[in-house]
């Protein structure tokens, strides 16, 4: 099946410095992808040479068959077919909402245009604020709102930048499931950015990892999450605790226990790559004698307790203190000073070559 949207070789550069660099990607109808990453990695950038808001200058990009974008030539945003959904929404502040939402409908019949442009606010529930201005309206409601316009002309293809970044926790997760739901009926293919790891996963098929302008790993949420390529992907999907060693016998020695160095060779430096919900702590019973870690603090969040840890390295104690954080479900609060036990799920272990090891 032809991808609806293709990005091919892109480069791009600002003062010399290449923001995006080489990037490759297709997406199919009725598919959301994400593309991830931190601040300054070039993935807003992307969207904005995919959206035809920047002059391409290495590259392609395609609509179908359709070559939109190559450089010196491109077809201009408003003949691309697409729909676009900015951080700040970018709501005309002078026209009512249904005139907001009737605005990209000039293919339609003038007589056609507000039912058109109705129908599209009943889809996202604000049929009711047809006759406000987007002053009169919640940051929620605006963002509705700016979807509905995006929506209304039947595009191939939607563009989310950083769509959610300006709602509050509570209502951010609302309004991306009513979003993401929407996406979905209308079928169009989705390219999303956001720096959220969460509302990636959450929203998207499949996530594009970006640093320095570059793709690092692509693929679905469970295979990012569960089989990141390197210790910044695992670390981007949530917080780590990092350990260095050295492969022995095909184990590496760490503070907190042994652990199997699948791929690599004896004598290798490693970065060990452990999740706080992988590292597992319980009540020391008598005669328990392994892998121990004192308790600095607990703290209560939620629907999970975070417990912060630390432990010496070496003998009786000497050598460095190493600090760490499990994450244990439910209610989990052990004062400050006891001795726990140690347990590591293998499944939320990664070690990486210590060249490659570097989270941020």
């Amino acid at each position: 099946m032809t991808p609806v949207l293709r990005l091919e070789g892109i480069t791009h550069r600002f003062d010399g410095l290449p923001v995006v660099d080489d990037l490759s990607l297709e997406i199919a109808a009725g598919e959301v992808v994400c593309l991830l990453g931190p601040s300054g990695c070039g993935k807003t950038t992307a969207l904005r040479l995919a959206a035809g808001l920047e002059q391409l200058q290495t590259g392609r990009v395609l609509m179908g068959d359709r070559e939109v974008a190559v450089p010196g030539r491109q077809i201009p945003p408003e003949q691309r077919g697409i729909g676009l959904v900015f951080q700040d929404y970018a709501l005309f502040p002078h026209l009512s909402v249904v005139d907001n939402v009737a605005f990209g409908l000039s293919e339609f019949p003038k007589s056609e245009r507000r039912a058109k442009a109705l129908t599209e606010l009943r889809r996202v529930g604000m049929e009711g604020a047809a006759d406000k201005f987007p002053h009169e309206l919640s940051g929620g409601q605006q963002q509705r709102v700016a979807l509905a316009r995006a929506l209304a002309p039947n595009p191939r293809i939607i563009l989310l930048d950083e769509p959610y970044s300006g709602l509050d926790t509570a209502l951010r997760s609302q309004v991306r499931d009513d979003v993401l739901h929407l996406l979905k009926e209308s079928g169009a293919a989705t390219l999303m950015v956001t720096h959220d790891a969460e509302e990636a996963m959450f929203m998207a098929d499949r996530i594009a990892v970006m640093r320095d302008g570059k793709i690092v790993q692509e693929g679905s949420p469970h295979t990012l999450y569960c089989y990141p390529n390197s210790a910044f992907v695992a670390g981007f999907f949530g917080e780590v605790n990092a350990f260095s060693g050295r492969v022995e016998s095909g184990e590496v020695q760490t503070p907190i226990g042994h652990v199997r160095a699948e791929g690599l060779r004896d004598g290798d430096e490693v970065t060990v790559i452990v999740r706080p919900e992988g590292l597992r702590v319980t009540t020391l019973q008598a005669g328990q004698s392994d892998y121990t870690a004192r308790v600095m603090q607990a703290r209560l969040l939620g629907r999970s307790s975070l417990i912060h840890l630390h432990v010496h390295s070496g003998e009786n104690g000497s050598g460095i203190e190493w600090h760490f954080h499990s994450r244990m479900p439910g209610i989990f609060l052990p004062e400050t000073g006891t001795r726990l036990r140690i347990e590591l799920d293998p499944g939320q272990i990664f070690v990486f070559p210590a060249r490659q090891g570097r989270v941020s």
